[in-house]
């Protein structure tokens, strides 16, 4: 059995950081791709970032580009997702999720597991 659990959400103005980390029971995270999704009210799941299985090659949504940055600390078996320069618009609840296939594994269907979300909320 597969747990994923996110923290580091929270409420955070405009032009502020935050980050999150993810961790699994049950799996070495250095064995997936390990991916973060949002969802903002109304909206679907969409792609934040990928790191890839085993290395440290990242992949960013064009949204994200340059203000987040995807990490493995292999010692704890997390993957963090450091959130500079939030925005408005970046207020959803994040996702974790882990995948073995495909790369970037940007489409929700490649992914195995996942956990159950953390909220960040940008005030403007």
């Amino acid at each position: 059995q597969v747990q994923l659990v996110e923290s580091g959400g929270g409420l955070v103005q405009a032009g502020g950081s935050l980050r999150l980390s993810c961790t699994a029971s049950g799996r070495t995270l250095t064995y997936y791709h390990v991916g973060w999704f949002r969802q903002a009210p109304g909206k679907e799941r969409e792609f934040v970032s990928v790191i890839r299985i085993r290395f440290s090659t990242t992949f960013y949504a064009d949204s994200v580009k340059g203000r987040f940055t995807i990490s493995r600390d292999n010692a704890n078996n997390l993957v963090h997702l450091q959130m500079h320069k939030l925005k408005p618009e970046d207020t959803a609840v994040y996702y974790c999720a882990l995948a073995t296939r495909g790369w970037p594994a940007i489409r929700n269907d490649e992914y195995d597991y996942w956990g159950q979300g953390t909220q960040v909320t940008v005030s403007s």
